[in-house]
């Protein structure tokens, strides 16, 4: 599509960066920008401001609303002519499309709606690698991109928590058609990809489909957008849709929505990973001895050491799928067994992905605020249960989550006097859940308003010498929508109060 010229309307801007380079992108082109969010201009005056060296601010007719060169604001409502009157629709991450009624006004007249990933797949030249999951997909994006550097050192991940919008990318992989690109994405990216969302032939025959796409797990999360279970599951897998015989699927066949995955059949050639069973499948990673093995469907080798298995179970189970995931994504797009094997000694630490943001005699504070469903705070919990006592906060906003099996997790390993709540509507399901199993004793549950609250009482209940080896797990398992704006605002602040307070 020829976008000189055309009405362009941006639904949400955001704070995160994306509706932001979705903007400047179209502004590029020539096109004429609207943008449209339900939110107040001092809420999202940092990405306003983000626009202003595009052009001079002008008046709207009728409006106190400003103007930048071709981009028109509308703040704290939608207007239905302006989903009428546009050439393009393109919405943010956090807008809902089942059930909107702005955007059936445009499906209605046949208008295109698409998002930052279909404008990035529509226009990229270059292999792509496609990470999805609800856990783990950022690690296995970023740990990808570590490997990749071996031979494309400018390599990185970017998309869904990255703060490298997918549009702002396309600039530099022109510059080397062979560098890959290493995505992560959401469900809510890529509901989009089912056609019965697209009005658009035109934009949709021209997608680039993901040469290697990941499915890294899938448990119940964001049903309060997705309402069941296999909505959620098919968003998840148009990330393979439409490959061809020469791409690949990886898919971790320990899951149980693997089977739901495989009826969907992929194209693609399909990887599995396991750490319990041989995949039955022409290609495969799997854990076993103590050693990592590549199978090709006639026979084994040997391909890294136990050491680096070793290396590697001491970060939890759940990330030994995200190494076996990444390195042989990275193995598929021409990286070295020898290479990846090199590299496995020196794995990034990822922001906000059980961080450990503070180590001091035998305390040690982890920031883990990506953990947003009970299964993340279970693996963290999980993984430095063996390194000793653990003191967990959690809590947040519902999504429509279950908080059963987190519940029986907790009673098994913390104690009562060591769980520190946030309060919300996602932590008084798990308080509930924790009373059918008798947790608190006949003690009131401790929940607080704040993270501050929380770090200070924490801080008063913690031995001034650290005798016992001690980890504090800032997991909330949940979303952050009630008292922050993010699960990053989130992160941020639990590291200023811990270095306020600890350091």
């Amino acid at each position: 599509m020829e976008l000189k010229n055309k009405k362009i309307l941006v639904v949400g801007l955001g704070v995160l960066g994306g509706g932001v380079a979705s903007v400047k992108w179209f502004l590029e082109q020539g096109a004429d920008v609207t943008v449209t969010d339900l939110r107040s201009r001092a809420t999202l005056k940092n990405s306003v401001k983000e626009l202003e060296g595009f052009g001079k601010t002008l008046a709207r007719p009728n409006s106190t609303m400003p103007r930048h060169s071709a981009v028109t604001f509308v703040f704290g409502r939608h207007c239905a002519e302006d989903f009428r009157g546009a050439d393009l629709i393109v919405i943010g991450g956090g807008v809902k499309i089942i059930g909107n009624k702005f955007l059936a006004v445009a499906k209605k007249k046949k208008i295109p709606i698409v998002n930052d990933l279909t404008l990035f797949l529509e226009n990229v030249k270059n292999p792509v690698a496609a990470i999805t999951g609800t856990r783990g997909k950022t690690t296995t994006a970023n740990w990808t991109a570590h490997f990749l550097k071996a031979k494309y050192p400018v390599a990185r991940a970017s998309g869904n928590s990255s703060d490298d919008a997918l549009l702002k990318l396309l600039p530099r992989l022109a510059k080397d058609k062979t560098l890959p690109a290493v995505l992560e994405l959401s469900s809510f990216q890529l509901e989009i990809l089912d056609a019965r969302l697209d009005n658009s032939s035109e934009l949709s025959s021209g997608w680039h489909t993901p040469d290697i796409a990941v499915i890294t797990n899938l448990s119940r999360d964001h049903l309060n957008r997705h309402g069941t279970m296999r909505n959620y599951a098919l968003a998840k897998a148009n990330i393979f849709k439409n490959q061809t015989k020469k791409q690949a699927l990886i898919l971790n066949y320990d899951d149980l929505w693997t089977r739901f995955f495989l009826s969907q059949k992929p194209r693609g050639r399909v990887c599995g990973l396991s750490l319990e069973k041989r995949p039955p499948t022409k290609r495969f990673l799997i854990r076993a001895n103590k050693k990592i093995v590549f199978g090709d469907g006639k026979g084994e080798r040997v391909v890294l050491s136990g050491r680096v298995v070793e290396k590697i179970e001491k970060l939890g189970e759940h990330n030994i799928y995200n190494f076996l995931a990444s390195a042989l994504t990275a193995h598929l797009l021409g990286i070295s067994w020898k290479e990846i094997e090199k590299r496995a000694k020196t794995l990034p630490q990822i922001s906000l992905r059980e961080e450990v943001i503070l180590k001091k005699k035998n305390l040690t504070v982890v920031n883990d605020s990506a953990g947003t469903s009970p299964e993340a705070t279970i693996a963290g919990i999980r993984r430095f249960t063996e390194k000793g006592k653990i003191i967990l906060i959690t809590g947040g906003t519902d999504k429509n989550l279950e908080f059963h099996e987190l519940a029986g997790e907790i009673k098994k390993d913390i104690l009562p006097g060591n769980l520190f709540l946030l309060n919300g509507s996602a932590t008084q399901k798990l308080v509930a859940e924790l009373k059918k199993t008798r947790y608190f004793r006949g003690a009131k549950p401790q929940i607080f308003e704040s993270l501050k609250e929380i770090l200070i009482s924490v801080r008063k209940t913690l031995n001034v010498e650290y005798y016992t080896p001690t980890t504090v797990l800032f997991s909330p398992g949940s979303a952050s929508f009630e008292k922050f704006r993010n699960e990053f605002d989130r992160g941020e602040k639990f590291g200023k109060y811990t270095k306020q307070l600890f350091c």
